[in-house]
């Protein structure tokens, strides 16, 4: 079966520590609901810059990164039936990719 990165875009910091608790919640929630599907759970990630010719930006770009999670699906369809069911959904984007195998 092939895997799947779902690459979490954009996303916003919890207004309290009871919003982060409950976020957090739904997502270890949905997170343990893939079970075994779920091969690297992910983790967030900081600001990031992006690198090209011209040099290095530091914004992180008009769409920057925030996560990522690996998940094992029979398809594209079946990875993207997970990513519509991630709270992340809520506040940002997933892009979904397949993995290729080299």
């Amino acid at each position: 079966m092939p895997n799947y990165m779902f690459a979490y875009h954009g996303g916003k910091k919890p207004e309290s520590p009871e919003a982060g608790a409950e976020m957090m919640a739904q997502w270890q929630a949905w997170i343990e609901g893939l079970g075994a599907a779920a091969v690297n759970p992910g983790t967030p990630l900081g600001m990031s810059k992006t690198v090209s010719t011209d040099g290095v930006a530091d914004d992180g770009g008009s769409n920057p990164l925030s996560g990522f999670s690996i998940v094992e699906a029979d398809s594209m369809d079946a990875a993207l039936e997970m990513a519509k069911s991630c709270p992340f959904v809520e506040m940002g984007t997933i892009e979904v990719a397949e993995m290729m195998k080299m």
